[in-house]
């Protein structure tokens, strides 16, 4: 096959070299033959790829069309309610909004409505008039030892840094939140001027690298950090324990993203891969956690202290809830991040396989927090793959207070998914630090449609819970949604996720679920007892 293919082209450049002496055009084609020729030539040799050594020139289709595979999947051949990891039905939505463009679509749905886990919401005929809803929800977060509460928005941008998103990213995400007056978390990357410059609502977050708030060695500076949570943009802080799309992994910038103004940033040596460590060193055990939660309250002036996390082994979070339960003390708010949840770059074990998604972790943690009656005293937070109004119902019916959008907000500001975060060549000047890419995202005009966005699923919002005979989102809870289990079955959610009584966990009276798991919980450690006994076990032996 080689030999046929070098002997094809040496001739075809032979018959041009003649022809060329007569027919002026024919050197372009000797040129053109002489480039593939070096290419077979060159193909032929190479000894890192098996099928260029075995097809020269040829096997280099196979590439040309892997690169253009996921363009031709996503512009002609995946179906309206088929791609991933966001459908076009949920993209166009977006889009639509953003732009407000017409949202209607025609002839019906186009959801298989008897295909197993297909869910609804039921509607009521003693539904509201949509002129007596309140089109601008809001949540007031802030427990006894808050001295500032906040009045949040139910809908908001998750976290994303500065670093993994464009400095326009940022800018016109922060001052649609400034218009649409819901809030926008920084994301571990640190407060930057850009998340400042348009006096937008910010959730600091605090990560496990404590950027913004570090040391020369990495740990927390109470220093650092109280002068720049005082500022009057910054509403909650937020600790996060771990994320959705790489729990236990700690967040990772590449090194072709980490330029000089993000590293003098976040205080980092420039040009190099930053990952965050995979806890934190400010604690070790729920109650240092919770003492660390008070000193960031102090410092703070009062403000909300939250910790975010996603699920993973539910003594855990018990354990959390008797940390809470035997210091008096909670955080303001718990953000729930699914498995689900989207990221820059996380290798794909962890975004495919680890943690619980967000559906099962909120119901635990919504039943946990009644369960040993902390529920009054904590707003939940909920974020993962939440995009669209009813997914908003389905969140705040299963627990969530609020809600947090990270792609969706990245859909309005005018992502395509051509799911190139983690590689700095975004085509829309999204996810990059490259300048020639992020100039072609205009602030002025992006920060409108993100603004837009968040007003019209709202409104959505609102449309569809005065449908089901209520005015606010606080009423609405686990018996209001349904889901096909299998063709034969339908449950509520109360159903599926049972309720928990009030203060149950704090008795005698456990229900059978939680048991292991409250058994195993410690508020001395986060790590479950019958490991920790294991441990001691073998260190006994051991000496």
């Amino acid at each position: 096959m080689r030999k046929r293919i070098l002997g094809s082209l040496t001739a075809i450049c032979t018959i041009n070299l003649l022809i060329g002496f007569y027919w002026q055009p024919a050197w372009w084609f000797l040129l053109l033959t002489v480039a593939l020729l070096a290419f077979a030539v060159y193909d032929s040799l190479q000894t890192q790829h098996t099928i260029l050594r075995n097809f020269p020139l040829i096997g280099r289709t196979r590439w040309t069309i892997e690169a253009l595979r996921p363009y031709l999947q996503q512009y002609i051949l995946e179906s309206d309610t088929e791609g991933a990891p966001i459908s076009r039905m949920f993209r166009s939505i977006v889009y639509q909004r953003a732009k407000d463009s017409r949202e209607t679509i025609p002839f019906g749905t186009q959801l298989d409505t008897y295909k197993d886990g297909y869910e609804w919401i039921g509607h009521s005929l003693s539904a509201r008039d949509l002129g007596e809803m309140n089109h601008d929800p809001r949540i007031t977060i802030g427990g006894k030892y808050c001295k500032q509460p906040y009045h949040a928005s139910i809908l908001n941008i998750s976290a994303m840094s500065f670093g993994s998103l464009s400095k326009n990213a940022i800018l016109a995400l922060n001052k649609g939140a400034q218009k649409g007056n819901f809030y926008h978390n920084t994301g571990e990357g640190g407060l930057t001027p850009y998340h400042l410059e348009n006096s937008g609502d910010l959730v600091w977050q605090i990560g496990t690298g404590y950027f913004g708030c570090r040391t020369k060695d990495g740990d927390f500076d109470a220093d650092k950090f109280k002068e720049k949570a005082c500022l009057p943009q910054v509403k909650m802080i937020e600790i996060k324990l771990s994320q959705g799309a790489k729990p236990g992994h700690g967040g990772i910038l590449p090194a072709y993203k980490n330029t000089p103004e993000i590293a003098k940033i976040r205080g980092v040596e420039p040009g190099t891969q930053v990952d965050s460590p995979p806890r934190h060193s400010a604690f070790s055990t729920p109650i240092e956690m919770i003492d660390f939660i008070t000193q960031l309250r102090e410092l703070s002036g009062g403000k909300p202290i939250g910790i975010k996390l996603a699920l993973g082994r539910k003594s855990e979070f018990v354990a959390m809830c008797k940390a809470m339960v035997k210091t008096g003390v909670t955080p303001d708010f718990i953000t729930v991040d699914g498995g689900e949840g989207g990221t820059g770059a996380a290798p794909l074990e962890y975004t495919n396989s680890i943690g619980f998604p967000l559906r099962e972790a909120l119901a635990f943690v919504d039943d946990c927090l009644i369960g040993y009656d902390l529920r009054k005293d904590i707003k939940i937070i909920a974020s993962g793959k939440i995009i669209s109004a009813f997914q908003l119902v389905k969140t705040l019916s299963l627990g969530a207070d609020v809600c947090n959008s990270a792609r969706g907000m990245m859909l309005a500001l005018g992502c395509v998914q051509s799911l190139s975060c983690n590689t700095n060549k975004c085509p829309t000047g999204v996810a990059t630090q490259d300048p020639k890419l992020t100039k072609g995202l205009v602030v002025e005009d992006k920060f409108e449609r993100v603004y837009r966005f968040h007003k019209k699923t709202l409104h959505a919002l609102m449309d569809i819970l005065s449908s089901t005979g209520h005015v606010s989102t606080k009423e609405l809870n686990r018996t209001h949604i349904f889901r096909r289990l299998d063709q034969a079955n339908i449950a509520r959610y109360d159903e599926i996720f049972p309720l928990v009584k009030t203060g149950s966990l704090l008795s005698d009276d456990i229900p059978e679920r939680f048991k292991l798991h409250v058994k195993e919980a410690n508020a001395d450690s986060f790590m479950p007892c019958s490991l920790l006994a294991e441990i001691e076990e073998e260190t006994k032996c051991v000496s």
